[in-house]
Formats: structure tokens, sequence, C-alpha cells
């Protein structure tokens, strides 16, 4: 019956909206009441969706292929620069810590400017640092780049904003997985090409000289996308920033009501744990993306650009893993609801969890690229699962739940970073099964995840129309009329 609500609310909707909104008349794609596309192409580039999901997924692409073309040259760059094992690992840490404040800062900001506006700045402010690398003579300026570098990962909270703003809750899922998953291949990529541009330069260039020229192409990269995302992205279906709100409001009410939006988001138990459950998905991804080449260098004897091959195998899968966790998280909600959302996540974080405590204990090259491959599709999956419950948590506050969920990733990252991998003796063989166990540990705090309307994995909703007022509260109903349209345009039809 949510249809029929849906349309009762549309007959009610105030006509201006009608003509202030004409593009969604010859929209390329099937929308929802609010103009969010029902149908994910993402081979396509006719409508504003398919184009902001092609500059969402592009421009995060080039902040991963930033942040990671350091990790694959560092044993040349430590030998020229004479870095220790542990200013290493300060560094990896560092690059983390970086994306952490700013993850936490891009949430609210995309509730102010825009998606848009917010990844096209970060692109740019972010772009002389990487390629200040070029200019690294020292330990400390070296861990200094790789904090500022860190900074532009931020731009996934923007991607996934920019998703949630353009897709419909049937599909949310799916376009969140496919264009973070898409972009994560950057991490893969700049794996397998830093190494080789740098011996395409060394040819002619001295060996000190050459790994510095190498950072010109990632910076000049960014700056691309930044542009492209300026000149051909809008930030919702019909081009407005405040599609939903209604466009007289004060710019004063739109101050305080900033400061709710923060707390409502910070109040809200469920984007903790979602923070934690990153922390121990895309935080471990993360976390093997920084020492896998070095793992396999070091523990099979295999040459550089070998390693650096079979750490960019284990990013490249994020092509299909992790839209697959955005897909699965669909269907299962499409036919369980949110309860079949949760049950599948807590599954697939488990087994990643245990084949990552198996990759620590297997002593053959082969068999450990096996598992690893296998690791890194569920791993993978499980942050496209995570971010098929994000958009659902609380309609207002989207971009701080966002936020802190990207947020939890990178802290995450630190964190096993930090206890784990740095030091000078680090037995990582060790370390990794640890970390697996910890990934199992904390994916059992799915289970305290609860939504008064749809239920959580052990208990289905609760039944009683006051608490069923509470439950549509948070989903932002005390706002405008349009807001409820939003609610029951996206969310209805799914659960």
């Amino acid at each position: 019956g949510g249809h029929g609500v849906s349309e009762v609310l549309t007959v009610m909707e105030p006509s201006q909206r009608n003509t202030e909104t004409p593009s969604f008349q010859y929209a390329a794609v099937p929308v929802d009441s609010s103009g969010r596309a029902t149908v994910f192409r993402p081979f396509s580039l006719s409508s504003p969706h398919s184009r902001a999901f092609h500059l969402a997924w592009l421009s995060l692409f080039s902040c991963f292929f930033s942040t990671f073309s350091i990790p694959p040259l560092i044993p040349v760059i430590s030998s020229d620069l004479r870095l220790s094992a542990s200013a290493v690992s300060a560094a990896g840490t560092a690059s983390f810590a970086g994306s952490i404040f700013s993850r936490l800062a891009m949430g609210p900001l995309c509730d102010l400017i825009g998606p848009r506006t917010s990844s096209a700045i970060l692109s740019f402010l972010t772009a002389p640092a990487i390629l200040s690398t070029a200019f690294v003579s020292s330990p400390t300026s070296f861990v200094l780049v790789r904090f500022f570098v860190g900074f532009s990962l931020a731009n996934f909270v923007a991607n996934q904003y920019w998703m949630s703003s353009m897709f419909s809750g049937n599909v949310v899922g799916l376009a969140n997985g496919v264009s973070a998953g898409w972009a994560n291949v950057g991490a893969g990529l700049s794996q397998l090409l830093m190494p080789i541009l740098y011996t395409t330069i060394a040819e002619f260039l001295p060996r000190d000289v050459s790994w510095r020229v190498s950072f010109v192409f990632p910076a000049v990269f960014q700056v691309i996308t930044a542009v492209l995302v300026l000149l051909y992205g809008q930030d919702t279906p019909d081009g407005k920033r405040k599609a939903y709100k209604d466009r007289t409001q004060l710019e004063e009410e739109e101050r305080s009501s900033f400061v709710r939006i923060l707390l409502d988001g910070l109040g809200d138990y469920r984007a903790w744990i979602l923070a934690l459950l990153y922390g121990y998905s895309f935080g471990v991804e993360l976390t093997t993306d920084n020492m896998i080449a070095g793992y396999f260098y070091e523990r099979f004897g295999v040459n550089l650009e070998a390693a650096g091959t079979i750490a960019a195998s284990f990013a490249i899968s994020n092509v299909a893993s992790r839209p697959a966790g955005g897909m699965v998280s669909d269907l299962l909600g499409k036919r369980f609801g949110m309860r079949g959302r949760l049950w599948g996540l807590w599954i697939v974080q488990s087994v990643a969890g245990l084949l990552c405590l198996l990759l620590g204990r297997v002593n053959s090259l082969w068999g450990s690229i096996a598992v690893m491959w296998v690791f890194s599709i569920f791993v993978q999956a499980a942050s496209g699962l995570i971010f098929g419950v994000v958009p659902f948590v609380s309609t207002r506050s989207l971009g701080v739940v966002a936020g802190m969920t990207g947020s939890g990733g990178t802290v995450g990252a630190v964190v096993t970073q930090v206890l784990l991998f740095s030091g000078d003796n680090v037995r990582k063989q060790r370390s990794i099964s640890l970390m697996g166990l910890m990934t199992f540990v904390a994916s059992l705090s799915v289970t305290l995840i609860y939504f008064p309307r749809w239920g959580g994995i052990f208990c289905g909703p609760s039944s009683s129309s006051e608490c069923d007022d509470c439950s549509q509260r948070l989903l932002g109903d005390e706002e405008e009329d349009d807001d409820k349209v939003v609610i029951s345009g996206r969310l209805r039809p799914v659960c």
C-alpha cells in the first residue's frame, strides 16, 4: 500500500512544485515523486542522475589514485630518503588520520553547500599536496605529505551523499556500491601504474629525480576531475540544491537547523554502530592496501612489480565486489525489508573476518593469493552492504550519518595500523590473523541496530502507533510536507 500513499501525497503537494520542476517530465529514466531515479543505469549518460554517478566515481577514483600512488614506490623513496620502517608505517597511519577529520567535516559540508561543490573544493585543495611529494626531503616532510594527501579520501562522503540524493531507496544500495566500488579501483590501478610510470621516466632521468616527477601525473588527474565535476554536475535531480526544502526559508533558520541536523546525526546510536562496522570492513581494506605489497615482497620474496600486481588485484576486485554488496542489500531489502539488509551485512562481514584470519595462517604463495582474493570479495561487499543501510538511518541528517560512517572507516584503518602494523619488527602474519579476529567480533554489533519502523535482526517492527510516530519523526517527518513525500517515495517501496 505504500505506493498508494505516495500517490495521495503527490496529489496533496502544492501545485507550484510542478511548475518549478519540469525537468522530471522529460527525464530519461523513471523517477519517484522527488525526482530520484528508480532504476540504476551505469552505462548511460543521458540523465542528470547518470551524469552525477559518473562524475562522482571518477572524482573519487582520482583521490584514491593519489592516496595510493605513494605505497608502491616506497622501496625507492625510502632508500632515497633513508626512511626507517617505523617512519614508513607512521606515514601510512598519517594518510588515514588526515581523512578522519576531513570525512567528519565533509558530511555537514554536503548538507550546507551540496555534494558537487564540496567534492570539487576538496580535489582542488589536495592536488597541491600530492604534487608536493616531488619536493619531499626528510622523513618528517614525507609523513606530512601523506597526512595532507589523505584528506582527499573524504571525497567518498560526497560521493555517497550525491548518490543518495540522486537514486531512490530501491536502488540506492547498488548506486552507492558501484560508485564507491569503481572509485576504489583507483587504489589498485595506482599500485600497478606508478611502478611502470617510474621505470619509464627512469630511462630518461636519474633515479632520484624520476620518482619525484611521477607524482605530477596524479596531481593533474585530480584537478581535471574536479573541473569536470563543476562543469557537468548538479546536486539534485532538478538542479537546485535545496530541492526538498521550502525555498523561501531564511538564512538564520538554515543556521539553527544546521546545528539540529548535526546533533540529530551525532545522537543516533545506529550511526555509531555503522561507523564501527565500517571501520572493520573498509578500514581493514585500507590497511590491507597499505601493507599487502610489502607483505608478499618480504614473506615470499617476490619482486617489486609482482608485489605491486598482487596488491593491485586486491583493490581491483572492487569493480564487482562492492557493487555486489550494494545489490545484495537492495535485493534482501526488497524481499525481507530492513531485517534482510542487516542479516546480509552480518553474514558477509563475519565471513570476511574468518578469511582474513586464515590469510595470516597460509604458508604458500599461491594459497595466500587465493585466500586474499576471496577475502577481498567479502570485505569489500561488506562495505557495500553497510552503505545499503546508511540512507535509512535519518533523512534529515544523511550527510552527518554518511560522514560519521565514512570516518569510522578511516578510524578503523588507523587503529589496526597502529595496533598491529607499526614499529620496526612487526610479525605481519600474526597481525593479519588478529585483524581478522577483530573484524569477526566487530560484526556482532549489527545485532544492536534496531529501527522502530522496520525492526532489527532478531525482532520485527514495534506495532504500537505511539512508537510508529517516533520512528516517523526520526525519518524527518516533522519537517515540511515536501519531506513527507521524499520519505514515502523513497523508503516505503523498499521495506
